[in-house]
C-alpha cells in the first residue's frame, strides 16, 4: 500500500510540474508572439516598397534647411531651367539670408509603423468638376493644393481644407496663418521673392506678373530643394521634359512624407485637354507644354495599379 501511494504521489508531482512548465512556455510564447497589424492605413508603403520604388533614397532631401548644403553640380542643372545667370555663391548667400525669416527646419517627421498619416493631393484637373469629392478629401491628415488650385464655390468637389500649399512666385496666393507656404523655386529671384513678399515687399521682375506681398504664416514656410527637383527629373522621369511639373513632383512628395497618399484631379479631360476645375480652356490644342504630363500620368496609374496609392480619375 505504501509502495502504491508513493507512486500516486509522484506521478502527481510530475503532472503538476508539467502543468506548470506548460505555463511558463504558452506565457512565454504569447509575450514574445509577434502583435496582430492594427494599422489603420490601408495603402501604406512598406520599407521595401519605398526600396523597391525611388522615393526610397534619402539622399536626397526634400526640402532646404539651414543646415543643408546644396550640391554644386544640382545647382548647375537647376540654373538651367529658367536660365538662372547668378553663380553658385550667389544662390548659397541668398539661402543664407533666408533662413534668417523661415524656420531653419522644415520640422518634418518621417513615415512612422505606429500612426497612418494620410494625405490628399489635389490637383487641378478639370476632371474634379461634378466629383462630390469634397467631403472625402477632407477627411485626411495633410491636404496639399497647388498653384491657382481654389476652393471657394467648388467646396462640394474640391473640398475646404488646405494644410499645405504649393506655389512658385508667378501662382502664389495669400493664405491663411495655419497653412503652409510650399514654395518651388526655378531661380535665385524666387527666393528673393519669398523674403521680400513676407517682408518689406517685392518689386522686382520675373516672365509674368508676382504679388509684391504675400499673407502667410512665415513659420510655417517650406522651400522644396532643388536636389529633389532634379532627383526627380532623373529617377523617376527617365529626364522626360525639361523638368517635373509641379503636380508630379507635389505626389512623389506626399509618397515621401505621408504614411497613406489619394491622388485627386489629376490628367486631361475627355477631350484629351488639360484644364482647370475653375475655367474654360480657350486654346483647345493646350497640353502640357516643357513637362511631360502623359508619361507623369501614366506613371500615377501605374502606382494606383501596384495599390502604392489611390487615385481617384472624376468625372
Amino acid at each position: 500500500m505504501k509502495l502504491r501511494m508513493k507512486v500516486l504521489f509522484a506521478l502527481l508531482c510530475v503532472t503538476g510540474i508539467g502543468v506548470i512548465l506548460n505555463g511558463r512556455v504558452l506565457r512565454g510564447l504569447a509575450e514574445y508572439a509577434l502583435p496582430e497589424d492594427t494599422s489603420p492605413c490601408t495603402k501604406r508603403l512598406s520599407e521595401d516598397d519605398r526600396r523597391l520604388m525611388h522615393c526610397f533614397n534619402k539622399s536626397v532631401e526634400p526640402f532646404l534647411s539651414a543646415n543643408y548644403s546644396l550640391p554644386e553640380d544640382a545647382f548647375n542643372w537647376w540654373k538651367r531651367l529658367q536660365v538662372e545667370q547668378r553663380s553658385f555663391r550667389a544662390y548659397t548667400e541668398t539661402v543664407d539670408r533666408l533662413f534668417e525669416i523661415i524656420p531653419p527646419s522644415p520640422g518634418l517627421t518621417e513615415p512612422s509603423p505606429d500612426c497612418c498619416r494620410t494625405c490628399a493631393v489635389v490637383g487641378n484637373s478639370v476632371n474634379l468638376n461634378g466629383s462630390h469629392y469634397g467631403p472625402d478629401i477632407d477627411s485626411h491628415d495633410i491636404v496639399i493644393r497647388m498653384n491657382h488650385g481654389h476652393t471657394k464655390g467648388y467646396e462640394a468637389d474640391v473640398g475646404t481644407r488646405t494644410t499645405h500649399h504649393v506655389m512658385y512666385p508667378e501662382s502664389a496666393v495669400d493664405l491663411d496663418i495655419t497653412t503652409h507656404l510650399v514654395l518651388v523655386p526655378f531661380k535665385i529671384l524666387d527666393l528673393e521673392w519669398l523674403m521680400k513678399a513676407l517682408t518689406t515687399g517685392f518689386y522686382g521682375k520675373s516672365y509674368a506678373p508676382v504679388k509684391s506681398n504675400i499673407t502667410a504664416n512665415r513659420e510655417l514656410v517650406m522651400v522644396v530643394n532643388p536636389a529633389f527637383m532634379r532627383w526627380v527629373h532623373d529617377s523617376w522621369l527617365m529626364k522626360k521634359g525639361q523638368y517635373p511639373s509641379t503636380g508630379f513632383m507635389v505626389l512623389i512628395l506626399a509618397l515621401r512624407i505621408c504614411d497613406e497618399v489619394h491622388v485627386f484631379g489629376y490628367g486631361a479631360d475627355k477631350d484629351g485637354n488639360w484644364s482647370h476645375y475653375w475655367e474654360k480652356l480657350k486654346n483647345k490644342k493646350f497640353k502640357t507644354g516643357i513637362h511631360p504630363g502623359t508619361h507623369e500620368y501614366g506613371i500615377i496609374r501605374k502606382l494606383a495599379e501596384q495599390q502604392k496609392l489611390k487615385f481617384y480619375e472624376g468625372c
